[in-house]
């Protein structure tokens, strides 16, 4: 069982050949999908980037994700065994949920709810309204607003998809077999991973000193000027000078990625630290580009 405080994929993109230049942007299409989230912020595009980095520093003993969310890059280091073990963190009780009811022997009960759950607005409606009386019950209904609800947005205020692609409506995110799939191969890496429910920069603290750890920091982008994270995440306060202050710290290696904003920059020259602009795009198909921080970024280029 994984420790809780964690059908074969067809790997699409090389893990050895050159990853993209910084300015090019990373086909999602081309990355294993192994989350059952659609999860706004998301680093799926990251993925190949991330493999690089851990790659280019050799053997990490500890990969240590404070942020995770959805954690497409902490179950991609555990599936792909780029670290000894895993610890990823969490705060938001409804993520929570679900990472605990997969790694806590609920894994095939939520893949089977999936399967046999209809999909309608009242269906959807009422299923939400009933009380989260277990881990697994709380589990399944966050997935469930997850991939109905607009953006995958789960704060409060969201609402739910009515129109949707090509016609399905609130259907329009829901692949039952596709996300019983993802449930049942996550849960094979119960033995790879911990996950923690709690405080990302207290974790963060009991990792300093671990040389051989890497972590890669993602935080609510609520820094500067930014107030996107404020509609996105339930827990979007952070004190982010304390985490810069917390993260530069670690014996081992980190690398951060934040919305490219005035204020971060200033918090990374002011800790004299290393960035770089990384395109992507938004779920809107917008490219934009992200600010990458660490202490040395040279295997980036």
């Amino acid at each position: 069982m994984a420790r809780i405080a964690a059908v074969p994929d067809v790997h699409q993109y090389s893990l050895f050949g050159e990853v993209p230049d910084l300015e090019r942007v990373v086909n999602v299409a081309s990355v294993s999908q192994l989350s059952p989230f659609r999860y706004p912020g998301g680093k799926t595009w990251l993925v190949p980037r991330i493999i690089r980095w851990l790659r280019s520093r050799g053997r990490v003993t500890e990969f240590v994700e404070p942020f995770a969310g959805g954690a497409i890059v902490a179950l991609t280091v555990a599936d792909r065994e780029l670290a000894d073990h895993v610890t990823m963190v969490e705060k938001d009780e409804q993520v929570a949920a679900v990472w605990k009811a997969i790694w806590g022997g609920d894994a095939e009960w939520l893949a089977n709810e999936i399967l046999s759950f209809d999909v309608t607005l009242e269906n959807v409606e009422a299923r939400l309204r009933r009380p989260g009386t277990s881990t697994r019950e709380l589990a399944f209904r966050t997935l469930l607003k997850n991939r109905t609800y607009h953006g995958g947005i789960l704060a409060p205020g969201s609402s739910a998809i009515k129109f949707g692609e090509n016609g399905r409506g609130i259907r329009s995110r829901w692949y039952p077999d596709t996300l019983r799939k993802r449930i049942l191969k996550v849960a094979t890496l119960v033995d790879r991973i911990t996950f923690v429910e709690g405080d990302g920069v207290e974790i963060v603290k009991q990792f300093s000193k671990k040389r051989m750890a890497a972590l890669f920091v993602d935080p609510p982008y609520t820094a500067g000027e930014k107030k996107a994270g404020r509609r996105l995440y339930t827990y979007s306060e952070l004190d982010h000078d304390r985490l810069f202050s917390v993260v530069t710290k670690v014996a081992g290696d980190f690398l951060m990625t934040y919305d490219d904003a005035e204020g971060v920059r200033r918090l990374a020259e002011q800790y004299r630290l290393d960035t770089r602009t990384v395109a992507m795009k938004n779920t809107h198909h917008a490219q934009m580009r992200e600010l990458l921080i660490g202490r040395d970024l040279a295997w980036c280029d």
